[in-house]
């Protein structure tokens, strides 16, 4: 059985960026509008609807 990686075809953001939220989100317990909070202050407007569709 063959294993393929997640592909992010479609997606605006770069790769890192939707990782980083997902980590975030999950690694920390952190709700959906601290984790656009954290990617704000970092330069990088991302809605937190759009942190829920990637998780």
């Amino acid at each position: 059985m063959t294993v393929s990686a997640p592909t992010y075809k479609n997606h605006r953001y770069p790769i890192e960026i939707v990782a980083r939220a997902v980590w975030l989100y999950f690694r920390f317990n952190l709700r959906l509008r601290d984790v656009e909070e954290m990617l704000l202050d970092r330069g990088i407007l991302v809605s937190y609807e759009t942190i829920r569709r990637w998780c």
